[in-house]
């Protein structure tokens, strides 16, 4: 079951601006992966809002967001680049809060969260 309630403005933005005309999955994830590396405004700041199995983040950990990862990653999940320890590592946006972006960047990442929230699949 969705965690957050359906936004019927957020709603067709997304049908309309991002998965428009995709049929299929590897349409969808493209369509996601190039709206976001379109519309982010790369590098910025951000927080850990959740700890998952798969990333080695710890919730509240800060971190340099530096870009998309590569298209390859992001055929089921939405994946970017982060400066951690040193090293650059792939982890799912929808991990990570941005910390004082515009709205030009707050808005997509607030789009794909609200998707994954809702647990619609690519």
């Amino acid at each position: 079951m969705a965690r957050i309630d359906r936004d019927e403005e957020r709603e067709e933005r997304i049908k309309m601006e991002i998965v428009v005309d995709a049929c299929n999955r590897d349409e969808r994830a493209i369509g996601w992966y190039t709206s976001l590396a379109d519309t982010i405004r790369f590098p910025f700041e951000a927080r850990c809002i959740e700890e998952r199995e798969v990333s080695p983040l710890e919730e509240g950990e800060e971190m340099h967001v530096s870009g998309m990862s590569s298209v390859e990653a992001s055929q089921s999940e939405m994946f970017v680049t982060v400066d951690r320890m040193g090293r650059e590592l792939g982890v799912p946006l929808a991990q990570l809060e941005p910390i004082q972006v515009d709205s030009e960047t707050e808005e997509p990442v607030a789009d794909w969260h609200y998707w994954a929230e809702r647990e619609y699949e690519i």
